[in-house]
C-alpha cells in the first residue's frame, strides 16, 4: 500500500463559467472560485480541479484556447490566478487545471502563422492534408473520418487549398503531435503552469494526440453521405504513449504533481492501463465514462421518459471489470458526472426522491476505492434542465447535433433527447440561493437556471441536517479523517447481493477489517439479509432495518 496524498483526496470539478459571477456580467469568474473557498474548505474536499480559464474565443467553452499563458478577460486576470492558487493552498486545497493538449483555437497565433502558407515554420504544427474529388468532380475531405461534433473531420481553408484536420468543432485544429518543435513548446506551457504554483493537470481529450497517420478511409460501414464514426483512426493509437513517456520525462518527473488523463474513444480496461499503469511513465490515473451510459437516455432518440430505467447490474458490472482490471496495477478515479454529462441525479436518481437519491449516489460513490471526483452543483443534487425550446441550449455540439437530427425528428423528440443528454445539463449556473438567477449573479446569466432553484440550492440545504449537501460532508470526512480512512480508500472490492437487480452493493476490505455498502437504485422498498452488520456507520435514512432498505437508501455497515 503506497501512500500518495492524492490516492487520499476527494477532488472536486468547478466549471468556472457557471459557478459564481463576481463582475455581474452573467459568466462566473475566477474571483467567484476565490470567494467560494470557505464553501469549498467547508464540502470538506482537499483537491479541485478548474476547467479552461485560459484566452479563448469561446466557440467550446474554452477549450479552443488561444493563449496558454494568459487568462481569459471573461474569467478574471493572471493576478486572480494567482491569488486562488495562493488562497487555495492556504486552506490546504490543491490545484490543478485542465489542460488542452490535443487542439487549440484557430485564433492561437500558432495556427494564424500555419494557415498563411504551406512552408512556413508552423505549418507542421497541425495537420494539413489535400482533399479529394468525387465521381462528380465535386471536392470533398482527405478521408471519411467523422468529427464527435458532427460532420467530418476536416476543414477546408481556401488561403492554400488544403484541409485542416478538427475532430471537434472547425475552429479547434487538431495540433500534429509528430511535429517535436510542438511537442516542446506544450511541455514549456505545463512547466510554467507548475512553476507558478499549480498542482498538476486533468489533460484533456489524451486519448486522441496521435493519428493514423495514413489517413486511409475508414472500412465502417455508414449511411451515404455520413462520415464513419470510426474513432480507433485517432484514438488510444501506440505512437500515443512514445508522446506521453517524452512529457513525462520532460515534465511531469521534475514535480511532485498529479495528473488525471481523459481516455474517451473506445478506451477500454487494457488501454486505460497503458496510460496510468503503476510501471508505466504516464499520468497517475485516467478517467473512463464506461459507466456514464446505463440508463438508455443515449441509445435510441426518440424514446420516451418512461422507456428509461437505470440499468443496475450493467452499471455494477461496469464499474467492478475496471475495478478489478485495475487491480494491483493502476490507481482509478471515480466520478458520477463532468462538464461533457447529464446530471447525476437525473440520470441514475429520481426527482421525486431527491433527497434519497441524491444521498445514495454519494455513498455509493465516496465509498468505491480510487480518488473520487465531485463535480460543482452535484453535492446538492442539482438536475438536468427543463429548456421548452432547442434555442435555450448554447452548446457548439447542439447547434451540430440539431441541423443534423431535423432531418429525422420532430422538434418535441429533439428537444426531449437534449433535455437529458446535452453537455448544457451539467453547465447551468450553480445554485447558491433562491435569490434572482440563483445567486449566481445579479444579471441574466449565459445559459438559463434551472427552474428547481428555489428548492435545490446550498443556502436551504446548509441548515437541513438531512439535506444531500450534509451527508456529502459526512461521507467525505469519514473517508478523510476517520477510522475508516484507510479501508475506504485502500480496501479491496467486492461485490455482493449480486442477485438482486436493484441493488449496487459491495464490500471494501483491509486486512481484518471490512465494511459493506448496499445502496438501493429503485424508489420500492427492496428485501435484503444485512444481519451480518455489527455497526452501522453511516446511513442516508433515520432509521435501518437488515431485513429491506427504503426507497434510494444507502447505508455503510461494518462486518
Amino acid at each position: 500500500m503506497e501512500r500518495k496524498w492524492w490516492k487520499e483526496a476527494v477532488g472536486y470539478q468547478i466549471y468556472p463559467r457557471s459557478f459564481k459571477d463576481t463582475n455581474n456580467d452573467g459568466i462566473g469568474d475566477l474571483r467567484g472560485i476565490i470567494e467560494k473557498l470557505d464553501y469549498i474548505e467547508q464540502l470538506g474536499v482537499n483537491l479541485v480541479w478548474i476547467c479552461p480559464f485560459y484566452k479563448s474565443p469561446m466557440d467550446d467553452n474554452g477549450y479552443d484556447v488561444s493563449d496558454f499563458y494568459d487568462v481569459d478577460p471573461l474569467f478574471g486576470s493572471m493576478d486572480d490566478a494567482k491569488e486562488l492558487i495562493s488562497k487555495a493552498h492556504e486552506k490546504g486545497i490543491h490545484i490543478i487545471l485542465d489542460l488542452v493538449m490535443n487542439q487549440t483555437s484557430d485564433e492561437h497565433q500558432w495556427f494564424v502563422e500555419s494557415r498563411k502558407s504551406k512552408d512556413n515554420q508552423y505549418r507542421d504544427y497541425y495537420i494539413w492534408q489535400d482533399g479529394k474529388v468525387d465521381t462528380e468532380g465535386n471536392r470533398i475531405p482527405p478521408n471519411n473520418w467523422a468529427s464527435f461534433f458532427e460532420g467530418s473531420c476536416w476543414n477546408f481553408d481556401e488561403l492554400t487549398g488544403q484541409y485542416y484536420m478538427k475532430i471537434f468543432s472547425n475552429k479547434m485544429p487538431d495540433l500534429n503531435w509528430e511535429n517535436t518543435a510542438m511537442r516542446k513548446e506544450m511541455a514549456k506551457m505545463a512547466q510554467w503552469w507548475l512553476d507558478l504554483g499549480v498542482d498538476g493537470f486533468r489533460v484533456d481529450a489524451i486519448a486522441h494526440l496521435a493519428k493514423d497517420t495514413t489517413f486511409a478511409d475508414s472500412d465502417m460501414e455508414v449511411e451515404n453521405g455520413r462520415y464513419a464514426p470510426d474513432w480507433k483512426k485517432f484514438s488510444n493509437r501506440e505512437r500515443l504513449f512514445d508522446y506521453l513517456a517524452e512529457f513525462h520525462e520532460d515534465v511531469l518527473s521534475n514535480y511532485d504533481c498529479v495528473t488525471v488523463g481523459e481516455v474517451g474513444g473506445g478506451a477500454d480496461v487494457e488501454d486505460a492501463v497503458k496510460y496510468a499503469g503503476y510501471d508505466v511513465k504516464g499520468f497517475n490515473m485516467v478517467f473512463n465514462f464506461d459507466h456514464c451510459w446505463h440508463n438508455g437516455a443515449f441509445g435510441d432518440e426518440g424514446k420516451t421518459e418512461g422507456k428509461l430505467h437505470v440499468d443496475v447490474v450493467g452499471l455494477r458490472n461496469t464499474i467492478d471489470r475496471w475495478i478489478q482490471g485495475y487491480n494491483g496495477r493502476a490507481w482509478i478515479p471515480q466520478y458520477w458526472l463532468n462538464h461533457d454529462h447529464p446530471r447525476v441525479l437525473s440520470q441514475y436518481g429520481d426527482i421525486a426522491y431527491h433527497r434519497e437519491s441524491g444521498s445514495m449516489l454519494a455513498t455509493v460513490l465516496l465509498a468505491l476505492p480510487g480518488t473520487p471526483f465531485i463535480y460543482n452543483g452535484e453535492e446538492i443534487g442539482m438536475t438536468n434542465v427543463d429548456y421548452h425550446s432547442v434555442s435555450q441550449f448554447k452548446d457548439v455540439w447542439v447547434r451540430n447535433y440539431v441541423s443534423d437530427a431535423r432531418k429525422r425528428l420532430s422538434e418535441d423528440q429533439i428537444l426531449r433527447h437534449l433535455c437529458r443528454t446535452s453537455r448544457d445539463n451539467a453547465r447551468t449556473p450553480m445554485q447558491w440561493n433562491a435569490e434572482a438567477y440563483a445567486g449566481f449573479s445579479e444579471v441574466a446569466p449565459h445559459l438559463d437556471v434551472v427552474g428547481n432553484y428555489s428548492w435545490i440550492n446550498v443556502e436551504v440545504q446548509q441548515n437541513q441536517k438531512d439535506s444531500i449537501l450534509n451527508h456529502y460532508r459526512r461521507l467525505i470526512h469519514l473517508r478523510r479523517h476517520s477510522e475508516y480512512k484507510d479501508i475506504l480508500v485502500y480496501g479491496n472490492f467486492e461485490l455482493i447481493f449480486i442477485e438482486s437487480a436493484d441493488v449496487f452493493a459491495f464490500t471494501r476490505t483491509l486486512g481484518s477489517k471490512k465494511v459493506a455498502v448496499v445502496a438501493n437504485f429503485r424508489s420500492q422498498r427492496i428485501e435484503l439479509d444485512m444481519s451480518d452488520c455489527k455497526e452501522l456507520i453511516i446511513n442516508n435514512e433515520t432509521s435501518f432495518d437488515v431485513n429491506y432498505l427504503l426507497p434510494y437508501q444507502a447505508v455503510v455497515y461494518q462486518l
